[in-house]
């Protein structure tokens, strides 16, 4: 059935909105909550800026609601081209914010941890330290699942681009290559807060001009109707191609 181009278009303009609202959530989050937890610092300063903590972590995994909200958005379009590759694409973008809920959850644990250090005066501070190892070390490794779905998830969706040709190809050849820069940075150690700032880290920044390029394409631009209305031509062909 062949879909309105009207409804096409609000899909490329939420689904770019979301992109911005994902980015942005974890930029503005990130500066609120203001330090990187380490064993030490958490425990002293979790509890005393808690208010800081839980609104900085409420804003920056707003991203989490905003990725999954664009990939269900995303799958009706991809799925009339490569309902596979949608379904996957989809799926992984939910795995992506599961895990990284599941890392914000483990943090917020430490609060009351935090607490309890301080108010016994540090006492006993061996065991409230390997408290906060684990569970640090926890998020962590919820975080490194996360990307790791985001791994699969992009690579899915610039292929699906690349094919259909749904928004130029440049950009789906940047997102690719984008990306495997990221996967470069991720084995050099990007991501660990235990390690402070690395040159590495600066191969996190074309994924993200991608993402913030391919979602303001969207907006202005929207989709090539072109494409979608060549999937409407195979549509009405296919029962044709099935009775013969």
């Amino acid at each position: 059935m062949r879909v309105p181009n009207t409804e096409f278009r609000r899909t490329a303009i939420a689904v770019g909105a979301l992109f911005w609202v994902s980015n942005l959530a974890t930029l503005v989050g990130g500066a609120i909550t203001g330090f990187v937890p380490t064993a030490d610092n958490a425990l002293r300063n979790l509890h005393p800026h808690a208010t800081q903590v839980v609104v900085g972590t409420l804003i920056s995994h707003t991203n989490e609601a905003a990725l999954i909200a664009y990939a269900v958005l995303l799958y009706p379009v991809l799925a009339r081209f490569t309902p596979g590759l949608a379904l996957g694409y989809a799926a992984f973008k939910v795995v992506e914010g599961v895990m990284l809920l599941v890392g914000a959850a483990v943090l917020l644990s430490l609060l009351p941890v935090s607490q309890s250090y301080l108010a016994s005066a540090g006492s006993d501070a061996g065991s409230y330290k390997a408290v906060a190892e684990q569970a640090l070390a926890q998020a962590f490794w919820a975080g490194r699942l996360g990307t790791l779905a985001y791994l699969v998830a992009t690579p899915i969706l610039n292929v699906v681009l690349f094919q259909t040709r749904l928004v130029p190809r440049f950009l789906s050849v940047w997102g690719l290559g984008a990306l495997g820069l990221l996967a470069i940075g991720l084995a050099a150690g990007v991501g660990d807060p235990t390690r402070g700032f690395e040159p590495a880290q600066l191969l996190v920044i074309p994924i993200i001009l991608w993402e913030l390029t391919f979602a303001t394409w969207l907006i202005v631009s929207g989709f090539n109707m072109s494409a979608v209305r060549g999937s409407d031509r195979v549509a009405r062909l296919e029962p044709s191609a099935a009775e013969v």
